[in-house]
Parts: structure tokens; C-alpha cells; sequence
């Protein structure tokens, strides 16, 4: 599974981070479809080095010509006067494989949860950390998560 291997090979590389997105609306219990993982990451040159190293590694290609060094060294730039938010990752010879890292958010101001899948342990962000982040983004997709979301925390 796609998800595991980019789980792996950023643990193999020591990094921290965190699923959300798509895929954490869908592992806190909602249903939803998505095709991206989407993560959050520190904001520190460091791990943004490393994480491109581990997506190269696993035939992953940026979807923009820039380095990790020059998405660190201007994100703020990229955030406010081109409205990236996320470093995508996708794999040419499997389109359907895609990463997008979210700039716009840092691991140190979230809580990670961990969830079980097919007997493993994934780390994704918080349930309340997601719900706040999707209302922030104000996507009519997001909002739909936040109402999903917001539902399964009713029934507890």
C-alpha cells in the first residue's frame, strides 16, 4: 500500500510527521475518498531536506522545479504571494502516487494521534488539530470534513 511505503520511508529517515488530509479524515472514521497523503512535517530545513530525500527515493519527483532548500528558504514568499501551500510529490511512472507536504503547517504546534491500520501504527494529526486546520482552509471540501468529523465526535 502506497500510504505504508511513505510511512516507512520517512521513518526510515528519522522524521516526524503526521497524516492529514484525506486519508486522516478517513482513518479518524469519516468516509472519504482521496487519492494524496497529505502531511504535516517541522518546519525546519533539516526535515525538509530529508523528507524530499526519502519521496526521491521511493521514485517520487516534485511536481514544482525547486529544491527543498529554496521551499524552506521561501515559504513564507510561496504562502502568501502564490498561494502554495503544499509541496507536491508525484510519481511519473504512477500518477496516482502523490505526496503533498503542507507548508503551511508545523508538526511543533500539533498532537499526534496513532491509529491502527491492517495491524500498524500510523501517526496522524489530532482529530480536534484537523478539524481546526480544515476550518482554517475554508475549502468546501475541508468544511464537508469538519461537519464529518465534527458528527463521529458527537456519537463519543
Amino acid at each position: 500500500m502506497f500510504l505504508f511505503r511513505v510511512c516507512d520511508v520517512l521513518s526510515a529517515a528519522g522524521l516526524r510527521f503526521a497524516i492529514a488530509g484525506g486519508y486522516a479524515v478517513a482513518l479518524h472514521g469519516a468516509v472519504r475518498g482521496t487519492i494524496d497523503v497529505d502531511l504535516v512535517i517541522h518546519l525546519r530545513e533539516e526535515d525538509f531536506s530529508r523528507t524530499e530525500q526519502a519521496l526521491l527515493s521511493l521514485g517520487l519527483r516534485p511536481r514544482l522545479p525547486v529544491t527543498a532548500a529554496e521551499v524552506f528558504r521561501f515559504r513564507d514568499e510561496y504562502i502568501r504571494k502564490r498561494n502554495l501551500l503544499a509541496w507536491s510529490f508525484s510519481n511519473p511512472a504512477n500518477p496516482a502516487e502523490i505526496v503533498d507536504i503542507l507548508i503551511a503547517e508545523d508538526l511543533a504546534r500539533h498532537r499526534i494521534t496513532k491509529v491502527k491500520l491492517q495491524g500498524r501504527e500510523l501517526p496522524l494529526l489530532s482529530r480536534k488539530d484537523l478539524i481546526e486546520m480544515k476550518t482554517r482552509s475554508g475549502r468546501p471540501q475541508d468544511l464537508e470534513d469538519v461537519a464529518a468529523l465534527k458528527r463521529l465526535e458527537a456519537l463519543k
